[in-house]
This record gives structure tokens, sequence and C-alpha cells, in this order.
């Protein structure tokens, strides 16, 4: 899905918020981590250890980034309170952001399930080029991330947002459309993409040896 090939990287999606909770359409509005969010992120850090120890990985070969919103930078935050010693400068990357929903944001996901924007889950090919009023489709937000992608130039850790999660399925992976738009992506694991392919490892697991 693009020119160059994408480095090793590990992902983590933001923890849980009220509105996730909810099932409202959240976006790039700012709401914060609820307690299960924060629970998650500390257990996505504590794996994330364990990954990169099991992989002999040290924390200085890898570029740490995270989107600008509050909720994956108090996510990355906590995942960096569970290592030692000294770690890479973290770069907050507005490309990273998650896609605009528009004027849709705030609303829940079975309100407009009928008419106004199909939920995950009931969605097809062409959901992938669906932009809402004043929003973004996932097209638009693919065209942000290999622009990302494009300048990294090595191995990164990425805290940010599940619909940026399943444009890098899409673009390493070359993940059909249809399937991106209604894969679900977790709150609760670390996402590995290494040569062009993505291994979801849930936390809570034993990935230590």
């Amino acid at each position: 899905m693009t020119t160059f090939d994408w480095p090793e990287l590990y992902f983590v999606r933001h923890g849980q918020t009220d509105w996730n909770a909810e099932g409202r359409y959240q976006g790039s509005k700012d709401i914060p981590l609820n307690d299960i969010g924060r629970s998650q992120a500390d257990k996505n850090g504590a794996l994330l250890r364990d990954l990169l120890k099991r992989d002999g990985r040290r924390v200085d070969e890898f570029d740490w980034y995270v989107s600008p919103l509050g909720r994956a930078r108090e996510t990355m935050d906590r995942i960096r309170s569970c290592f030692t010693g000294t770690l890479p400068e973290v770069t907050v990357d507005p490309r990273l952001t998650e896609i605009s929903f528009g004027i849709h944001e705030g609303h829940l996901h079975t309100e407009l399930a009928s008419g106004a924007m199909a939920i995950a889950g009931e969605r097809d090919a062409a959901f992938w080029y669906f932009r809402p009023p004043a929003g973004e489709s996932y097209d638009d937000l693919a065209l942000r991330i290999a622009d990302f992608g494009s300048g990294l130039k090595r191995r990164a850790v990425v805290v940010s947002h599940g619909g940026v999660l399943r444009v890098l399925r899409r673009l390493i992976e070359d993940f059909p459309p249809e399937s991106a738009v209604n894969w679900f992506p977790p709150q609760d694991s670390v996402v590995h993409f290494a040569d062009g392919r993505a291994t979801v490892y849930p936390a809570g697991a034993s990935w230590d040896d």
C-alpha cells in the first residue's frame, strides 16, 4: 500500500474513555481516560516492557511517538512509567491524531447506524472513502499516516488511536478496506508490526519467554 518499507513498530491504542464505554464517536475530541483506561495503559506498559525484553530490544533502539490528544499522552506516560532508566524523548506528532468524525463526534454509534454513518461490523468497502460533514475519511487519514511513516528513520513505539491502527493494518499488511473499517482495535493489547504483518498481544498474558 505504500512505496516504502515500514520499520518495526510497537503500537498501543490509548486506554478506554467514558465515550468509548458509552459507544460514542470520539474522533478528534480530547476526551480523557477513565479508570479502566488508566488500568489498561498500565498493563500495556508492563506488556511492552516484557515484549522488548523477550525480543532482545533496548528502549534506545526506538523513537517514541504519540498523538497530541490527552488520552494518548496519558497512556504514553503510564507506559513509560513501567520502564526503569533513561528513555528517549517522546515526539508529539499531530499526524497521529485520531480520524475526525466531524459533526458526528459525540453521537452514539447506534444513533447514526440506520442512516448517517454505518457502524463497525456493518460497513462495506466504500466506507473507506466515506467522509462525514466537516470530518475525514479513512482514506484521508491514510494520507496522514503514510506521510508519518515515510519519515521514520528506525524502529518506533507509537501510542495513538483505533482509527490510526486500522489504517496501519491497511498500509502495512494490505488489509482489505472492508476488513480494516470493520475491525475492532483493542485497547488492552500491544500490536507488533514487523515484516509486513501485525501480531496482537493481549495484556495480562505472559510473553516473556
